[in-house]
């Protein structure tokens, strides 16, 4: 009986180990797709804000004008370095180069790049076709900013501690196409769009694990706060509460104080909002309002956040 139980045990053990394996994957299938982008037919302007407002954050270095990639805090040391790619037409360094215009798209719809490697980092599966063709376009265009810097700011390396730590949080996204964006016109639905691909849920909900990438407002606290990050120093912190909630949110600010902290990254009290907060200087005087009011339109949560 003693020697059943053993072999039972055995099995288990061997099965669990298979599970965790298998989900632990990093390479998946990559896109078919033919998909071929006319750059003279997509606007090269809203292309350029997107990039600025949805890539900009990673991968623009704002000390020499140019989307040449950075040191990334997300991952844990024990989990290996990170660092984002470098966007510019650089021969040697630079990365949309190396990509065709499906599998662009299709990395900034699933988080799977060309060699089948997942990028979690990368994903926007509820973003509009035209505007990912249009960041494509802009990437591929003679705008300063992306023209070729032959730099490289580190090379990437995941350990399987931190390849296993990332499948557990999340996981590659359908490929979904025939996404429209809303009507620009209407603020609430644009501000809800701009916070799902600017991904401000990403840092600003309640946990990583429970993020909703394809429908942003099902995220496990969804804008309450409280994620756990790192500054570039290395000292921990947690997101702050962006409902509307009076003592504990948003619920106060006006719109200049939304603006000064989004754009500025300076609170209502005059004080500094920490990195990795990025100051979001691309965004127009629209998009902020439409943020803002989307924002304003949510339940108000009472969720202090501890220090």
């Amino acid at each position: 009986m003693q020697k059943r139980v053993g072999i039972n045990k055995k099995i288990v053990t061997i099965v669990l180990l298979a599970g965790s394996i298998s989900s632990c994957r990093f390479y998946f299938d990559t896109t078919t797709d033919a998909l071929t982008i006319d750059e003279t037919s997509r606007s090269l302007e809203n292309g350029k804000n997107l990039a600025y407002n949805v890539c900009g954050s990673c991968h623009y270095d704002p000390k020499v004008n140019r989307f040449i990639g950075k040191p990334l805090n997300d991952l844990p040391k024990i989990g290996g370095k990170l660092y984002s790619a470098n966007l510019t037409h650089s021969s040697a360094h630079g990365r949309p180069g190396q990509y065709s215009d499906a599998e662009l798209f299709y990395l900034l719809k699933t988080g799977i790049s060309k060699n089948g490697k997942f990028m979690p980092f990368m994903m926007r599966p509820m973003m509009a076709d035209d505007d990912i063709k249009d960041i494509i376009a802009y990437l591929r265009s003679n705008d300063p900013a992306v023209a070729a810097y032959d730099t490289s700011v580190g090379k990437t390396h995941i350990n399987f501690i931190g390849k296993t730590g990332i499948r557990f949080l999340t996981k590659p996204q359908p490929y979904h196409k025939g996404v429209t964006a809303p009507d620009k016109k209407d603020s609430i639905s644009n501000g809800r769009y701009l916070v799902g691909v600017i991904a401000c849920y990403h840092c600003h909900s309640k946990k990583v694990k429970g993020l909703d990438y394809l429908e942003p407002e099902k995220s496990k606290g969804y804008l309450q706060g409280g994620i756990k990050l790192k500054t570039p120093e290395g000292k921990k912190l947690r997101t702050p509460n962006l409902t509307p909630d009076q003592e504990t949110g948003i619920g106060s600010f006006s719109i200049v104080d939304f603006t000064n902290a989004i754009k500025e990254g300076v609170d209502p009290s005059g004080g500094k909002l920490s990195p990795p907060m990025p100051k979001f200087k691309h965004l127009t005087e629209s998009q902020v309002h439409a943020i803002y009011s989307y924002m304003k339109s949510l339940p108000p949560v009472h969720h202090k956040i501890s220090k």
